[in-house]
């Protein structure tokens, strides 16, 4: 049975079909979303017997890796302030209400940084990178061509999927989705670097929310408009 799973589930054409299907499930609620492609991914790696390597977990988390992790999260959200400022200039600031709960309360913050880690940081990176954008760029074929196009779809598609956040949570998304593709395509045996990643940079913007006060860079930049 598992290998029967295994085969049916690895075929080429499979992660367009779940790229398609998981967005039509937003209609009964966002989560189901994500949590139908993060079940199809776990069930190829279940029944591959636990082969963590057609998810790019090839090599064992070092202080390097987590050291990279660190500086490549830090310098991208400094690149990015810029464009976010422009984007909530035009667009107003992306939809965080959900996060207000966590705001001076160290409790709240601690379970919501652990979720972040679990669901967002590792499963999201599973997900979307070790799932969707490697097994997409294999099926147009394996080339940079195909990686760069499958970059600019998961971009988008990981946008879109953040459409509760509001237009400006979406705009701002995009273009720092396809960074961190980048930065995957570079390191595509080592997707713990972007969970890493992904996790220092949740856990910034948190920190920012839970001690109630704006990004201190923003706030300078903001000083020259």
């Amino acid at each position: 049975m598992k290998t029967k799973i295994h085969e049916q589930l690895t075929k080429p054409y499979v992660v367009v079909f779940v790229m398609i299907v998981a967005p039509l499930l937003n209609y009964f609620d966002r989560n189901y979303s994500y949590f139908f492609g993060l079940a199809i991914a776990l069930l190829i790696l279940w029944s591959s017997n636990y082969k963590w390597s057609l998810f790019s977990f090839t090599k064992k988390v070092s202080k390097t890796t987590i050291v990279r992790a660190f500086i490549y999260a830090v310098v991208i959200l400094i690149l990015f302030i810029p464009f976010d400022l422009l984007v909530d200039f035009y667009f107003g600031s992306a939809n965080l209400s959900s996060l207000e709960g966590i705001k001076h309360n160290f409790i709240s913050y601690i379970i919501t940084l652990i979720i972040v880690w679990v669901f967002a940081a590792f499963g999201e990176e599973f997900l979307f990178r070790g799932y969707y954008l490697k097994w997409l760029s294999a099926l147009l074929g394996d080339t940079k061509k195909a990686w760069m196009i499958s970059m600019a779809i998961l971009a988008i598609y990981f946008g879109v999927s953040h459409y509760y956040q509001g237009m400006s949570g979406v705009l701002g998304i995009i273009p720092l989705s396809f960074v961190y593709s980048l930065i995957y395509y570079k390191n595509r045996d080592n997707l713990s670097l972007l969970v890493f990643m992904h996790g220092f940079h949740d856990t910034i913007g948190l920190t920012f929310i839970y001690l109630d006060i704006e990004n201190p860079i923003s706030e300078w930049l903001l000083s020259f408009f």
